[in-house]
């Protein structure tokens, strides 16, 4: 499929902060055709640091398509000759230097003083996402999904979305996610990551656009988000211990790297030229902050609101929400009333395997939005 970015206008937004955010852009894109009835659509919600790039390419020379092109197109799960699918950015997108990203953050100009925000920016949480989103689905007719979807901090929208407006939801579906974020993952890549980017010298507390950027700091921060990403049956299978160099033992010398060093630096270097490092901040906080069932005297009594039937993929290695944390939420899910299931993608990709490998799960997805 070859896709377009559209760009959804809102004048303003109170957030669940209490504070106002006014002139607000998000990008999304439309995949598939809405019914007469709009009965058909489906949202997408993307990952940390994934946009709404999630099928079909730009260009027919695009090398690559959007993340989860294996399971969203025609006769797919998420079948475009069925569906109307529309995949969201959401506020404070990290990748602000792809062009086509255009999603109000800390790098967007404050209609207030004419320079960027950073971080002056209001604190923003996964249900001021779902709040843009639903005004973006309202602006376009839509008043019921026929699921909502998404891996990772797209399965915290999900599950959001099925709280926040339960009669608008019908399935909601958690790749690789859970009910909130473990306090061990807060720590360890967020607390860790977040003190990189602050103590690189070139942060100026987050006065840094149109100067050099912290990109030192953002590239300790994408090695310890990569590594929680993946797992160690993966490093096993794919770099082991082998040396960066064959002539060069990490052993005679300081400076010299085994190849998982050299190879988890190049990637983390990459996304972290491509990244707002006051955007990582924001979104890393959101996530952070995360936890299903906020303003309500307990979780139970929150998950019992849902009417959508719920589907977990979870993965077997992922040591980021690692599949107990669904199994935890399916029981409480269930002990609520909710119509919940979960299917165990088998692999060593760890947290990664949700995006990467999402194949592994087209005949469940395909069965779960087709059932009744």
């Amino acid at each position: 499929m070859i896709v377009n970015k559209h760009i959804f206008e809102l004048d303003r937004l109170e957030l669940l902060s209490g504070a106002t955010l006014k002139q607000i852009r998000v990008g999304y894109e439309t995949y598939g055709r809405l019914s007469p009835a709009k009965d058909n659509a489906i949202l997408i919600c993307h990952s940390f640091s994934g946009t709404s790039h999630a099928a079909g390419r730009y260009t027919e020379i695009e090398k690559l398509p959007g993340y989860w092109d294996a399971v969203i197109g025609p006769n797919k799960p998420f079948d475009t000759d069925r569906y109307f699918i529309i995949s969201s950015d959401t506020l404070c997108n990290i990748n602000v230097k792809d062009p086509r990203v255009v999603t109000t953050g800390p790098a967007s100009i404050n209609p207030e003083t004419g320079r960027p925000y950073g971080m002056s920016l209001p604190i923003v949480t996964i249900r001021d996402f779902i709040n843009v989103q639903h005004a973006l689905i309202r602006s376009l007719g839509i008043e019921r999904l026929h699921a909502v979807a998404g891996p990772s901090m797209g399965g915290f929208q999900a599950l959001e979305w099925a709280l926040a407006y339960p009669d608008m939801v019908k399935r909601a579906i958690l790749v690789i996610s859970a009910g909130e974020l473990h306090p061990w993952v807060i720590i360890m890549p967020g607390r860790v990551a977040e003190m990189a980017i602050r103590l690189d010298p070139n942060w100026q507390n987050g006065d840094y656009y149109g100067k050099a950027e912290p990109v030192e700091g953002l590239t300790v921060a994408f090695t310890a988000l990569t590594m929680i990403a993946l797992s160690q049956p993966w490093a096993d299978r794919t770099l082991g211990r082998a040396p960066a160099d064959q002539g060069s033992s990490p052993s005679a010398s300081l400076e010299n790297r085994f190849l998982i060093e050299t190879e988890i630096d190049k990637v983390a270097r990459e996304r972290a030229a491509q990244t707002d490092a006051n955007s990582y901040i924001y979104l890393a906080k959101a996530t952070a902050l995360y936890r299903a069932g906020i303003g309500f005297n307990s979780f139970e009594e929150a998950l019992a609101r849902i009417r959508a039937k719920v589907l977990l993929i979870p993965c077997s290695s992922d040591v980021f929400l690692p599949p107990y944390q669904s199994q935890k939420l399916l029981n409480t899910l269930q002990q609520a009333g909710v119509t919940a299931t979960a299917f165990e993608l088998e692999s060593d990709g760890g947290h990664l395997a949700g995006i990467l490998e999402i194949h592994k799960a087209a005949q469940v997805l395909r069965e779960f939005l087709e059932s009744a």
